[in-house]
């Protein structure tokens, strides 16, 4: 495992976002260096820093980075060259002035809250060119810094990459996410080091990789393995008052219709019966349900005395095989409550109920407990 250290580690991004960097690198770096030259004076030595090409890497490259914000790049490299250049005015030794500059550019950056690692680079080529005049500082160093960071802002808005990347902590609510913004900041603090990634955009990621996780888990889910195997049925002959007495005893809200080879033909439900029985239009709603399921005795009746009189022929039916994620917008969209489940000759093998669903979408992961 500590030799695996040394691999470097995979790609995750694909060709053209390699490119997309490629690209604004070279015209960061080319716009940058025409523009310092034409303003530099005949006299001046260095008008482009070289730790600027690792600038461009991070601004062009990495753009969500915090690494590679503007005041980042802007207040790490300027900031630190000035450690630099008071470290060539205090010290005589180069190798001390060169490792105090380092140094005293991490502290200044932490202070400032401008870490940006080419900074270092800037402490150090401050020291090795004995940059001894404050001059330095603001040309090429901070010059560079800023015309880098305005073609980087043009450019990666040009290409749908968001720069600069806002480093604020926005707690915003994520519906039935399984960690909060404040159980992040806490593992955050524990983990202790810098990351070279947002905490926003950290958080984002891992919302998302949390989604893709529950949708794997409910597309390998299927409908069998979720449905209720023990379906309470009737026929179309069935009583009302027979059928009406299954559901109250099992505690049922629907009752699929098979004929007798248990294919399905219909679906009566609780609606069902408040509809015929009119108790929206009265209060007396057991006088007017045991009207409707009381059979009249008469050869030829005028209110329905069957099931199949009143039951709903539209039925929307699923195989056992089908994917529990396919469901979503049955239920969620269609006002479906119940869903029986056939197998491959159509006849019924189960039933989902919006119950049977919530209980797959907690032990998946998509529901808060």
């Amino acid at each position: 495992m500590w030799l695996k250290g040394f691999l470097p580690a995979p790609l995750t991004v694909d060709t053209s976002e390699q490119w997309r960097a490629i690209v604004g690198a070279m015209l960061g770096i080319v716009i940058t260096a025409v523009l310092c030259r034409l303003c530099a004076s005949p006299e001046t030595a260095m008008w482009l820093i070289a730790p600027l090409g690792a600038t461009a890497v991070l601004v062009f490259a990495v753009p969500a980075s915090p690494l590679a914000q503007p005041w980042s790049v802007v207040g790490g490299n300027t900031v630190s060259a000035l450690m630099g250049v008071l470290c060539v005015q205090l010290i005589d030794d180069p190798a001390l002035a060169a490792g105090v500059a380092v140094a005293a550019a991490l502290v200044a950056m932490f202070a400032l809250r401008c870490l940006h690692p080419p900074g270092g680079a800037a402490a150090l080529l401050a020291v090795l060119a004995h940059a001894n005049s404050l001059d330095f500082v603001l040309f090429p160093v901070l010059t560079n810094s800023v015309l880098l960071v305005l073609v980087g802002i043009v450019y990666n808005t040009a290409t749908g990459r968001r720069y600069p990347h806002g480093q604020v902590i926005e707690r915003a609510h994520v519906p039935n996410s399984r960690f909060s913004s404040a159980d992040l900041d806490e593992v955050l603090k524990r983990y202790n080091q810098v990351l070279d990634v947002s905490r926003d955009e950290l958080e984002n990621i891992l919302h998302m990789a949390e989604m893709n996780a529950m949708e794997r888990r409910m597309s390998e889910l299927r409908c069998e393995d979720i449905m209720t195997r023990t379906v309470f049925t009737v026929e179309y002959g069935t009583d009302l008052q027979e059928a009406w007495a299954l559901m109250r005893r099992h505690r049922v809200k629907a009752l699929p219709v098979v004929d007798r080879h248990r294919r399905i033909i219909g679906i009566i439900s609780l609606a069902d019966f408040m509809r015929h029985a009119d108790v929206d239009r009265s209060n007396l709603m057991r006088e007017r349900l045991n009207l409707l399921i009381k059979r009249s005795g008469n050869t030829h009746a005028t209110k329905p005395e069957a099931v199949g009189q009143i039951m709903c022929h539209k039925v929307r039916v699923v195989s056992a095989d089908r994917s529990v994620g396919e469901l979503m917008p049955i239920f969620s969209e269609h006002g479906h409550h119940h869903i029986p489940v056939i197998c491959d000759d159509n006849r019924l093998v189960g039933i989902i109920t919006q119950s049977d669903f919530v209980r797959a979408l907690y032990r998946s992961g998509g529901v808060q407990g």
